[in-house]
């Protein structure tokens, strides 16, 4: 069923639900038995920080494999294919933008002024939810909000503390996982 976060997520069909903007459609089956379907996420990131990224990915394929999330990012374009307009179309489709900050995703003029600013206006108009990891040590302060709105948010991990500052990383992963997996959950709801 449609959430109110997300209304674009389904449309009535038949007397049942049916997916609409994805890939899948579900044929018409009673609303009960149909499971929803896997919240499409968008990882903005810098390529920097592709390592971490595919560290945080491992940790999320959990949720993947149980048809939770449907994560994309740009490393998945062919050959051939128009990468600006891919990005748009998967960002567009994005039920959950999840922001990895570092300092190199804050200097990347593109993901803060394209990626970043429609992530926050789809967030603002109830269309995406947004949510953000933060990598590694960065001076952010509150007042910086103008040009990190995502300071707004309740980051992750919980206490903020970068993932690169962790002991044990993966410590920091389970935590930002478990985060990330009650967002779902609410975007499912």
């Amino acid at each position: 069923t449609p959430t109110s976060r997300n209304p674009k997520r389904a449309t009535k069909c038949c007397g049942n639900w049916r997916a609409t903007r994805g890939r899948r459609q579900r044929d018409c089956v009673s609303a009960a038995s149909a499971p929803a379907a896997a919240v499409r996420l968008f990882y903005s990131y810098a390529h920097e920080d592709e390592e971490l990224r595919n560290e945080l990915e491992r940790h999320l394929k959990i949720l993947e494999r149980k048809q939770l999330i449907a994560p994309w990012h740009d490393r998945r374009i062919t050959a051939g294919r128009d990468w600006n307009s891919e990005i748009d179309i998967n960002l567009r489709d994005a039920e959950l933008v999840l922001l990895l900050v570092s300092a190199d995703f804050m200097a990347s003029d593109y993901i803060v002024g394209k990626e970043l600013t429609a992530a926050m206006a789809q967030h603002a108009a109830g269309r995406s939810a947004v949510a953000w990891v933060l990598l590694r040590p960065l001076d952010l302060q509150q007042d910086d909000s103008d040009v990190a709105p995502f300071l707004k948010l309740q980051g992750l991990p919980p206490d903020l503390k970068p993932v690169t500052s962790w002991p044990q990383r993966d410590e920091a992963w389970v935590v930002v996982a478990r985060g990330l997996r009650a967002t779902v959950a609410e975007i499912r709801a």
